[in-house]
């Protein structure tokens, strides 16, 4: 795709990757709209001349309040990012963690969805968009520590497999975007030094969304044993490996 002139939508665009591919989008010359629940944060967006608009992926009416919004003042709208998301731990053993698997299929898989319907009739009326949904490394090769986090973003993986079939002959592509660990910030960093650097996963990013056509995934080398491991036969040694953070659970 064209990363430059494009009208960007990135839902969850305030912090983190979703902050970073906001000004990588504006760098290259495209119209950038940040959504986000922290009305400080997109003042501050706005001050640096990316738009800003409040949305709550968890919540119907404030999503299709944002859309109209983003539509009001941008009517060319033709790229969605969908990138709003909640990570927890978990303790499967103790039922009081459904609750953390209520919010994080709401927000993260529910909240994907309602963003796609929201902005879907506008991109097929208008002939063609393209709209990036944000799986994750996880979502391919669990990390047991965080298991309804892995089944949302396997759920937005299948999702996008089958938006993507839906839309075919509307001109409206969909690209799903796989991250791996990657440290947004420095704490980030010292917790897992295996973590990508946001400046070196971004930039990848950036390179892959540029190739034509669009590639259906967006996988920087720092996710390709995730993405690949049942393939590979490296995947109950993987998972092995990563249930070791169940030490960090009370009583475990």
């Amino acid at each position: 795709m064209d990363i430059s002139a494009r009208t960007v939508f990135i839902a969850g665009g305030t912090s983190g990757i979703g902050l970073e591919l906001a000004h990588r989008f504006a760098a290259a010359g495209s119209t950038v709209v940040a959504g986000g629940r922290q009305r400080d944060a997109l003042q501050r967006l706005e001050k640096e001349g990316l738009g800003g608009v409040e949305i709550d992926v968890t919540d119907a009416v404030s999503v299709d309040r944002a859309r109209d919004e983003v539509l009001a003042k941008h009517p060319g709208l033709d790229t969605v990012v969908t990138m709003s998301g909640v990570m927890m731990y978990e303790d499967l053993r103790d039922p009081a963690h459904f609750e953390t698997a209520k919010t994080t299929v709401d927000t993260n898989l529910l909240g994907t969805i309602r963003v796609i319907d929201a902005f879907t009739p506008h991109l097929i009326a208008r002939g063609g968009g393209t709209i990036i949904t944000v799986s994750s490394g996880i979502g391919f090769l669990p990390f047991p520590l965080m298991a309804t986090y892995a089944a949302s973003k396997a759920g937005v993986h299948a999702y996008s497999e089958a938006l993507r079939a839906q839309l075919d002959g509307t001109d409206v592509e969909v690209a799903e975007l796989v991250p791996p660990a990657v440290a947004t910030l420095p704490e980030h960093a010292q917790r897992n030094p295996h973590a990508l650097g946001l400046t070196e996963f971004a930039d990848e990013v950036m390179s892959l969304l540029a190739t034509n056509p669009t590639p259906h995934e967006i996988l920087v080398k720092g996710v390709l044993m995730h993405r690949w491991a049942e393939r590979d036969g490296t995947y109950a040694d993987l998972v092995a490996q990563r249930s070791q953070a169940l030490s960090m659970l009370p009583g475990r």
